[in-house]
């Protein structure tokens, strides 16, 4: 079956891409415990490109298909978990890149929804929050995918939400979402 990308984030309202996510199922990788243990000799760029021993997974629908694999464990390693194996996987900086955003509403009443360079759909609010990494130079904003998985936001997509932030909120950029505020300016 040929992949079918999903449309175009800004073509759908939130509560298309509210049944899009929920319609999304997911393996239960948490609840795996393979005993076979090896190494996919797989590698995640901090620019969101897959690799596999070196050369690069060009076909969106393999990525795709792996990343519904993928698990962060406890001590911060990556793997690609199915219920016979666990392979290690190197992600340099975050699984995950958003590469797209929408916002309806204003205030209190914003929703910010994201497509992920997976062409995964995932609304800030509590389930999935904006973080900003203070650890790195300049520091980053990240959002949470699921079970600890993260994806870095784009370098467009950040600008979008910064220029949210700051005409909402100048004294302290941040924005809300699903009424949240995440704050834009540190704090992690």
């Amino acid at each position: 079956m040929p992949y079918t990308p999903p449309p175009e984030i800004a073509t759908l309202s939130l509560s298309q891409i509210a049944e899009l996510i929920a319609e999304r199922k997911l393996p239960p990788v948490a609840n795996w415990d393979p005993k076979d243990i090896g190494d996919s000799e797989m590698q995640i760029m901090a620019d969101g490109r897959w690799f596999h021993q070196g050369g690069e997974i060009k076909r969106p629908a393999m990525v795709r298909a792996f990343s519904t694999l993928l698990r962060r464990d406890a001590d911060g390693s990556h793997h690609l978990v199915t219920p016979q194996q666990k392979l290690s996987i190197i992600v340099d900086d975050a699984p995950f890149i958003a590469v797209e955003m929408q916002s309806k509403g204003t205030g209190k009443q914003r929703s910010v929804a994201l497509r992920l360079n997976t062409d995964d759909l995932l609304v800030i609010g509590p389930d999935n929050p904006i973080i900003v990494k203070n650890d790195q130079d300049p520091p980053l904003p990240y959002a949470m995918v699921r079970d600890n998985l993260w994806a870095k936001l784009s370098r467009p997509v950040y600008y979008e939400l910064a220029e949210i932030a700051l005409d909402e909120s100048p004294e302290n950029p941040g924005f809300w979402s699903e009424n949240i505020f995440f704050p834009l300016g540190g704090a992690s």
